[in-house]
């Protein structure tokens, strides 16, 4: 009968990997009596260790297996499985027989048996029975263990290195020399159980304690027999490596359900970590939008406000406050509104990855919530700036015409001083005839002044009407001044038409009068006229705006003073008449009471009036040459601002175009277009300086009161509105390339698919708007080779995936929301029955789990969190204290309530 035989040098290659050793056992390491006598000792320690479990055991090993009986029973016990019947007889051939059958199990389970037959061990061949007894020790206890990747000897070694890695003094590189100071049995103890070996105490030149205690503490509480003894390791210069083995492999196994517990604690802490980090991201942003929701609320009523200040500085104050709202207060908050849409953005797309329910924000504070406010505030901004500027204007115009309303108004009442006296004189009652026919020509002279003076009165009216209509805040005073000077002018014409009928009567009784008398009356009343009106024209303030109006200003004045020449004539003519008067009266020895009865008017009076004008004329012309210097400047201002506007307009309107371009296009890996769009906003960044001088030009432009521009057709809210958009824009291009990059990294997707998926995306995209309706978005799941068919399994289908890609049922679908959707469909990502399965573990198969399992198992703060969000378990096995986490693992995952 051919027995098989056990090849103790190596396994095959294709089945077994876990036999690449460094030295393989042969017969003569056996020769070294402190080996073979290590051996013994861990062997039968090792085979008592399973043959207890079916109530035997060894003393020696080479007799007791002789037999074949005890062999199968150790192999049955180890492996789980059932053997071949053993022969019950005593005779050699029943031996062979049972050790045979032995021998084939071991070849069953991939082992070339070379060398060994049944016949050596049933004559006790000591090392043929410890050579066979290893064999089985590394295919049964040491071939499964693997850890990264590696296995066998190499896992073990591994899996030693990893467990003592923390450890200062142990340093394990083999299994002999590695282990003779004792702590490296002692760490793989304390890593485990540290309540059983004060590690602190022990010394690395003290290897007999070290070894002992840790020996001792194995076989008394984790039920590791003792293999060896401190002596046989201590003893040796090199350890056998073979029991060294052994004994570190039935630690292993002693550790390994602990393992499997740090395996499920480690994927817990993962979720819960995840989990926390969304959380707090859900925090941050309900803050961020509270605080920029609250800030809205705030400024809008203050832009909405359109009550009117009564003065140009109040005005000119509120016009200063919104420049710094514009320059200090909203820029900060448009970039806190672009923060709280990228944090969104990076939000979902994290809680995707992470198979997570979107993450709804509190009513109110959506990112289209958070849009309609900045909405409203823009609405409300809009107008505001117009209507200050507007408000300026007609306080400027209010105080012109007001100040040219108490010009007026004191010259008409200055001349209106003591005319009423004069209308109610009886003096004609006891005048001669020829000062009755002065008193009547003077009063005719009167009227023609009355008459002259018609206009101004109308004048004064006007200016009052068009004050109330520009809500002039003095309208009262200016409506009782106009009122009062309307009532007298009233008397003065029903006292003078009195006088006149009197004087009319008075004249048939008297018929001498002084021709030049009343000549100069007449004359002189009308140059009189017209210098007051000379010299009204020539104080009168005025305001423009371009060259032009200034230009027709002056022209205006240079037409006035050709006229002074003929003017000076006509004064001289009424002094001449005055002389001629002066002569007729000293001639005649008229007496005349020294004045013209006719008029009030003297040439004393005609010389001072025309004195005051001729001084008058130079003034207004230093004036006009002042405000032609400041229209010249103001010109200045318009055309270095259009120069400046008419580039930087069009330039973030390329900006805005090439970013589109760059969003669309797929030149180069996503990390390409990554650094492409970091490069523009870096050039953006760099362009800020020219949008500053810009900002100090236009304020140089509304502190001179321009108010338009013919140069160009951007204003400053024009170019700020671009730039912030172009910033915006960046921002968000560059966040969308950032989130496709951390889902193709997280979901595996390739550079070649992600460029795939980009070409059919923008392939539908038609209009270039970077997203796809409805129909497009089919059409371009079509072209990927998704089978959705236009009938209602189809249609089913398809709305089933636009309620995943388009949650908020916009009919739109994003760049973003397409990858996720593609990724997705070949993603590998945690489950609510991973986890709960994890939790499982640690609960050790129990329904429920307590909360001083978590403490062990976890981190202190994620085992806390756990126990703070677990519900009780209510479950008929349940206990007190237990916790409920298979709908704590669902609520993760949102398919319950947290």
């Amino acid at each position: 009968m051919t027995s098989p035989s056990l090849n103790m040098d190596h396994f095959d290659a294709d089945e077994n990997h876990y036999m690449q050793q460094e030295d393989d056992w042969d017969r003569d390491l056996l020769l070294d009596p402190a080996w073979e006598k290590q051996q013994r000792k861990t062997f039968t320690a090792w085979c008592n260790s399973h043959l207890r479990k079916a109530g035997t055991q060894i003393e020696n090993i080479e007799e007791d297996f002789r037999d074949g009986l005890k062999l199968m029973l150790l192999l049955e016990v180890i492996s789980g499985e059932r053997l071949a019947k053993p022969e019950r007889g005593k005779m050699r051939v029943h031996k062979i027989s049972n050790v045979n059958k032995a021998l084939n199990f071991i070849a069953s389970k991939g082992v070339k048996l070379v060398s060994i037959g049944a016949e050596e061990i049933v004559d006790g061949n000591a090392k043929m029975t410890l050579g066979m007894i290893w064999t089985i020790i590394l295919r049964f206890a040491i071939q499964d263990i693997s850890v990264e990747e590696t296995s066998a000897k190499e896992g073990l070694l591994l899996w030693c290195q990893r467990k003592t890695a923390p450890y200062k003094n142990v340093n394990i590189q083999n299994f002999h020399i590695s282990w003779k100071d004792g702590l490296g049995f002692c760490a793989l103890i304390h890593r485990h159980r540290p309540e059983l070996i004060d590690y602190g105490k022990l010394r690395k030149d003290d290897p007999m304690t070290n070894l002992n205690t840790a020996f001792d503490v194995a076989e008394k509480y984790l039920d590791i027999p003792k293999m060896l003894d401190a002596e046989d390791i201590v003893g040796t210069a090199r350890p056998d490596e073979k029991a060294i083995m052994t004994y570190v492999s039935s630690f292993y196994h002693a550790f390994s359900g602990a393992q499997k517990a740090e395996t499920a604690a480690n994927r817990i802490c993962k979720v819960l970590a995840v989990n926390q980090e969304n959380e707090q991201l859900m925090e941050d942003y309900e803050k961020l939008a509270s605080d920029l929701l609250e800030w809205i609320r705030r400024t809008i009523p203050w832009l909405e406000n359109r009550v009117p200040e009564n003065t140009m500085q109040s005005m000119q104050q509120k016009l200063e406050d919104f420049r710094d709202y514009r320059r200090l207060h909203k820029p900060p908050k448009v970039q806190e509104k672009c923060q709280l849409e990228i944090s969104f953005n990076t939000l979902q797309t994290k809680l995707r990855l992470s198979n997570r329910p979107a993450f709804m924000p509190s009513e109110g504070k959506m990112v289209s919530d958070i849009s309609n406010a900045w909405g409203s505030l823009e609405g409300a901004e809009k107008g505001y700036e117009e209507w200050l500027l507007n408000e300026i204007r007609r306080l400027e115009r209010l105080d012109h015409l007001a100040e040219k309303f108490r010009q007026k108004a004191a010259i008409h009442e200055a001349w209106t001083e003591g005319k009423e006296e004069m209308l109610q004189q009886r003096d004609y009652e006891t005048a001669s005839l020829s000062e009755i026919k002065a008193l009547l020509k003077k009063h005719e002279a009167f009227e023609s002044d009355l008459a002259a003076h018609q206009d101004r009165v109308e004048q004064i009216a006007a200016i009052a009407q068009e004050l109330n209509e520009l809500d002039y805040y003095d309208s009262p005073s200016v409506n009782a001044r106009c009122q009062k000077i309307c009532d007298q002018w009233d008397a003065l014409g029903a006292m003078t038409q009195k006088r006149s009928e009197a004087l009319q009567r008075t004249e048939k009784l008297l018929e001498t009068i002084d021709q030049l008398y009343l000549e100069f009356a007449k004359r002189a009343a009308p140059f009189n006229n017209w210098m007051e009106g000379a010299m009204e024209d020539l104080q009168d303030t005025f305001i423009v705006h371009t060259i032009e109006e200034i230009q027709g200003l002056s022209t205006a004045h240079e037409q006035f003073k050709a006229t002074l020449p003929e003017a000076d004539k006509e004064r001289q003519a009424i002094l001449g008449i005055h002389n001629e008067i002066a002569k007729i009266v000293q001639t005649y020895h008229v007496n005349m009471a020294g004045t013209n009865p006719y008029t009030t008017i003297n040439p004393q009076e005609i010389n001072t009036k025309w004195d005051k004008v001729r001084q008058l004329v130079p003034q207004r012309d230093q004036a006009l040459i002042e405000e032609h210097a400041r229209q010249q400047n103001n010109e200045r201002l318009r055309r270095q601002f259009a120069n400046q506007a008419n580039v930087i307009g069009p330039w973030i309107q390329n900006k805005m175009e090439e970013i589109g371009r760059i969003s669309i296009e797929m030149h180069g890996t996503l990390e390409d277009q990554l650094n492409h769009l970091r490069q523009y906003e870096k050039s953006i960044v760099n362009y800020k300086p020219k949008i500053d001088q810009l900002e100090g030009d236009h304020q140089l432009i509304q502190e001179a009161l321009i108010f338009d521009n013919k140069h160009t057709n951007y204003t400053m809210e024009h170019i700020r509105v671009g730039w912030e958009q172009l910033l915006t824009t960046i921002a968000r291009t560059i966040n969308e390339i950032e989130n496709q990059i951390l889902t193709r990294d997280a979901k595996g997707i390739s550079q070649e698919q992600m460029n795939e998926f980009r070409a059919s995306f923008n392939h539908f995209d038609r209009d270039h708007s970077g997203t796809l309706g409805a129909e497009e978005f089919k059409a371009c799941l079509i072209s990927l080779g998704f089978d959705i068919g236009n009938d209602p399994q189809g249609e089913a289908e398809f709305a089933r995936i636009m309620s995943i890609v388009d949650p908020n049922r916009m009919g739109l679908v994003t760049f973003q929301a397409f990858i996720d959707f593609m990724s997705r469909e070949t993603a590998d990502t945690d489950t609510a029955d991973q986890v709960m399965a994890s939790f499982k573990v640690l609960a050790g198969d129990k329904n429920y789990i307590l909360a001083d399992e978590l403490r062990r198992e976890l981190p202190p703060d994620q085992a806390e969190y756990c126990i703070a969000r677990m519900a009780p378990y209510t479950g008929p096995d349940g206990v007190p204290g237990a916790l409920d986490y298979m709908s704590f693992s669902t609520a993760l995952y949102g398919e319950s309530d947290l």
